[in-house]
């Protein structure tokens, strides 16, 4: 028996999250059902991260132990045929049986995509969220700097989460446009070691609240300070963020 270690990637518009669950189709289900059905033995992959409905990956990371003959880096060739377009193994390895895709230190980056020119243009209705105002970026990206370090994030954390603790350490905060020249949609990067449930997307409704001006930067400050989840921005939709890459340190 030995553990591979899969890169996935995947549009979660049709999805219910990642983890499995009896309401509705996942990313985990399809890729136990698939895996299951090619490597004709059962197949039940840990995920690194499980993200909610409607978001999307690049490069989120899940395991499985399996006794397959298949060369480690064929796997990924093996199954996506079998899978749906809107997901597929990026990459396919062998890792040590102890490796854990959660209990590993790891830097996870996420992305939020926003559009923010008065006409939303049909192809990014599914992957960026519209914000149909002038937006302030530098004042966006000096409120960022309030939110990097290690602190509690209790105000940045979903109200129904069960964690035992909210302190979390965000690396780095930055906002940008997506692509050089391509002023009507920006991106917020958010890098950090953990993430509680709904945080990115909670900095991202904050730090819009700066950049309408409702506020200004440094009150960000003041709500991490406040562990209140009341004093910061909405939960922006989940279509606009992407898992970007989770790179294990160790």
């Amino acid at each position: 028996m030995k553990r591979y270690r899969l890169t996935v990637a995947y549009d979660g518009t049709a999805y219910h999250g990642w983890q499995e669950q009896s309401n509705g189709i996942t990313i985990e289900s399809v890729l136990n059902e698939t895996l299951s059905e090619v490597l004709k033995e059962e197949i039940h992959v840990i995920g690194a991260s499980r993200t909610d409905a409607g978001v999307h990956a690049y490069g989120n990371v899940a395991v499985f132990d399996s006794e397959t003959r298949i060369p480690p880096e064929k796997i990924s060739y093996a199954v996506n045929p079998y899978l749906p377009s809107d997901i597929r193994i990026m990459r396919s390895e062998e890792v040590p049986a102890d490796f854990h895709p959660r209990f590993t230190d790891s830097v996870k980056t996420y992305e939020y995509h926003i559009y923010h020119g008065r006409i939303m243009p049909p192809t990014r209705r599914l992957y960026a969220h519209q914000v149909p105002v002038p937006l302030n970026l530098e004042a966006m990206a000096e409120a960022c700097r309030y939110i990097i370090g290690t602190h509690d994030f209790k105000c940045f954390c979903a109200a129904k989460a069960q964690v035992n603790s909210t302190v979390r350490t965000v690396l780095d905060v930055q906002v940008h446009p997506d692509k050089p020249g391509a002023e009507e949609e920006i991106v917020i990067e958010v890098k950090g070691e953990g993430f509680l449930y709904n945080m990115v997307r909670i900095i991202v409704g904050t730090l819009l609240k700066v950049g309408v001006q409702a506020y200004p930067p440094e009150h960000v400050k003041e709500i991490i300070e406040s562990k209140d989840r009341r004093e910061a921005g909405e939960t922006v939709p989940a279509k606009g963020l992407f898992l970007r890459e989770i790179r294990y340190t160790k």
